[in-house]
């Protein structure tokens, strides 16, 4: 009974960590539990399975599997910079430039990510005759991303404190110099479980580019379960692919603030 309250219970004490058998234990109570509820579900539709048709179109999830991969990864270098140049320009002296960027973030906050991509796909894209859409893809998730970034950085900014600014300046930095060499170094150190956090929300925000077509993962599912039918299937391959990119990045998140905090 005692080993088995190791297994329900955590230790009273915050310190102690949780038993490794422990872990595994809850893990697999809770995926059984949610498979049985499918499994259940599944059959009282008196529906049958139907894998090997599914699997012959496996080129379609690969592909999808690897745009999906791209596109978070464009993404991220290209929001990375934004937001940094958000958060930046947020705390400028120069008034245009604040409140420019001030609008870009409300205004990116403020609205749906699904508006985002079919007004920017639809009318601004081609004016300037952008017809790739991975690319396209990339650059709306970059301009959504880029304003939470810019945010998570200008937290970070606060965190470090106005005082290593004036500390910066007082031996003769620039304002650049400031923020490249003091501000921004610690700044990012502080916003990295964070960071991590919303480069898992990128990956997951790319299933809503599947509404202009992008052949990324959630629109391959959606082409396979209308070749094959067997729309199950089809979603929970979706469901596994998505898991499979973000469970090392949610494990990666939780690491490095666990890193940092004991560092700090």
């Amino acid at each position: 009974m005692e080993s088995l309250s190791r297994w329900i219970f955590a230790p009273r004490d915050p310190a102690e960590p949780i038993p490794f058998s422990a872990k595994v234990f809850n893990v697999v109570i809770v995926v059984a539990a949610v498979a049985a509820v499918f499994v259940l579900a599944f059959r009282a539709q008196s529906a049958t399975l139907n894998w090997g048709t599914v699997l012959e179109y496996h080129l379609l999830f690969t592909t999808g599997l690897l745009n999906t991969l791209i596109l978070s990864l464009g993404t991220l270098v290209l929001a990375l910079p934004l937001g940094i140049a958000g958060a930046v320009a947020q705390r400028s002296r120069v008034l245009p430039m604040r409140y420019a960027a001030k609008t870009y973030v409300e205004l990116i906050r403020g609205t749906p990510l699904l508006a985002q991509i079919l007004l920017i796909y639809y009318v601004l894209f081609p004016a300037i005759r952008l017809d790739d859409k991975l690319v396209a893809g990339i650059l709306i998730l970059a301009l959504f991303n880029g304003a939470y970034i810019s945010e998570i950085i200008r937290g970070g900014i606060e965190s470090v404190g106005q005082t290593q600014m004036e500390s910066a300046r007082a031996i003769g930095l620039t304002t650049f110099q400031s923020y490249r060499y003091v501000l921004l170094p610690q700044a990012l150190r502080y916003s990295v479980p964070s960071l991590a956090g919303q480069f898992v929300s990128m990956v997951k925000d790319s299933s809503l580019l599947s509404a202009i077509s992008v052949a990324e993962l959630t629109f391959q599912a959606k082409q396979a379960s209308t070749y094959t039918y067997s729309t199950f299937e089809c979603y929970l391959i979706l469901t596994a692919g998505y898991l499979i990119i973000t469970l090392p990045l949610s494990a990666l998140a939780r690491w490095l603030e666990r890193s940092l905090a004991y560092e700090s």
